[in-house]
């Protein structure tokens, strides 16, 4: 569109891109996902009406799937009262008849899980059923050997901190912001939206400390040091310091966000967080202010939450192990000191749609005015996950070396946002590499560099940490 970058856009129609593969077999298990936990919940309903308006749901969600999988035209948004539903028909107008397997990938998707949502809001009885909230609540009970590490890791840190508060170590200060930083960024590996299929012991592989290790080599740009810099000398001039995160996912790597955020209000490196969820079910795990409910609930109380078998534990005959004395009271540590945070007013959640719409992050600047305004007021915008980085980069097809400070356009330098990427990538488009790297990693076994594909990219083992400071 008109604002967004002059490169060309990735397609559902290019074989060679995670496009192609997302549209033709993660889209359909998407939706089969959220038909199957709409029939669960429908089926369990006593009130008539609400249940025949429920089977009304499942079957437009049932005829989602087979406009997706017999490549239909997208149709207009039906009006939902939202104001978005101008801003994607009008996109959708513009970018002429457009087919689900013949389209530009970043508005497609984002139409898809908006076509979703259209079916809940103009309902009467369902207008805020979360139709992913079952499978997100369930990933973070599954995270359950992670979760206890980072509660028990956290609450030394936090002790630390106050016993040092009077004689600061800025080199042991770095070298703990990069280890926070960095679980958050892992954290994103957990991601529903692409691993659809996830076992109790996959999860584990992608969380706990010996896996961040492993994987430190991974991170193919990290602009860590800069950043510390930039928040230390922020600490050092100003008495208030605010930091934003645009919210990627729910479940553990909310729960690593809150760390993250904890830890910038304990060290003093930002005296007010600003975390800003989605305000629909967006890209199945994407966080909504009831998450943030849900996941405080249950570490409010850990052993109703992990003592007690679940409906999927009883099919299997698994009784959970119970917790330990010592991890309820780690877990108790952290629900007290987010909570006295988010009620001082200092650990805020400000919801927005406008990070739920059609397009890129390049548009933001004339079509969210007040919004960017804000985020001015921020020493550090961080942006977490693969669906926020491939909005501020615009999601098309950069050079691998391009500088992230200008894949971002109008909100790099001379914007005054100071923008960080936490990512692990899971989809083609990558900037600020090293001349050269790219085709190394494509030469890497299932790279893949004969087809011309950037399938590296693709599934999570590689990360980039990208920062913009404004000038």
């Amino acid at each position: 569109m008109r604002l967004d970058p002059e490169q060309t856009p990735y397609s559902t129609a290019d074989p060679a891109s995670f496009a192609w593969t997302t549209a033709r077999d993660r889209w359909p298990i998407i939706i089969t996902q959220a038909i199957d936990d709409a029939y669960r919940t429908v089926g369990a309903c006593e009130d008539p009406a609400k249940q025949e308006e429920g089977k009304k749901i499942v079957a437009e969600l049932a005829q989602l799937k087979y406009e997706v999988q017999h490549d239909r035209a997208l149709t207009p948004i039906r009006d939902d009262g939202f104001p978005d539903v101008a801003g994607y028909n009008q996109e959708l107008e513009e970018l002429g008849p457009i087919t689900w397997l013949k389209a530009p990938w970043l508005y497609t998707e984002c139409y898809l899980f908006r076509r979703i949502s259209t079916s809940f809001s103009l309902s009467t009885h369902w207008k805020d059923y979360d139709v992913f909230a079952r499978q997100k609540i369930k990933t973070f009970r599954s995270s359950r050997p992670a979760v206890l590490e980072l509660a028990s890791r956290y609450k030394d840190l936090v002790t630390q901190l106050r016993a040092a508060d009077k004689s600061p170590d800025p080199e042991a200060d770095a070298i703990v912001f990069a280890e926070v930083c960095e679980i958050c960024l892992w954290g994103n590996a957990t991601d529903l939206s692409l691993l659809t299929s996830l076992t109790y012991e996959d999860i584990q592989k992608l969380q706990g400390s010996e896996a961040r290790r492993a994987a430190e080599k991974n991170i193919l740009i990290n602009d860590l040091p800069r950043v510390y810099s930039h928040l230390r000398a922020a600490r050092e001039n100003k008495q208030e310091r605010r930091v934003d995160i645009v919210l990627d996912n729910a479940g553990f790597e909310l729960y690593v966000d809150l760390v993250l955020a904890g830890y910038l209000l304990s060290s003093g490196l930002a005296t007010t967080v600003v975390l800003h969820p989605k305000s629909i079910p967006w890209f199945v795990s994407d966080v909504l202010p009831s998450d943030f409910a849900s996941l405080l609930s249950a570490i409010a109380d850990p052993r109703g939450f992990y003592d007690n078998p679940t409906e999927d534990d009883r099919l299997r005959g698994v009784e959970p192990e119970k917790l330990t004395d010592a991890e309820v009271a780690d877990l108790g540590f952290l629900f007290s000191e987010w909570s006295r945070f988010h009620a001082e007013g200092q650990l805020v959640l400000r919801p927005n749609r406008v990070w739920t719409g059609p397009g890129s992050f390049w548009r933001l600047p004339e079509e969210a005015k007040d919004l960017v305004e804000d985020l001015k007021q921020s020493e550090l915008v961080v942006f977490k996950g693969d669906l926020n980085y491939r909005k501020l980069v615009g999601d098309v097809a950069w050079d691998a070396t391009t500088p992230f400070a200008k894949a971002i356009g109008p909100l790099g330098p001379g914007s005054g946002l100071n923008i960080l990427a936490l990512r692990t990538c899971k989809a083609d488009v990558v900037v600020g590499l090293k001349a050269g790297e790219d085709e190394k990693l494509k030469a890497t076994e299932g790279g893949s560099n004969n087809s011309g594909a950037r399938k590296w990219a693709w599934n999570g083992k590689w990360a980039v940490v990208s920062f913009s400071e404004d000038a």
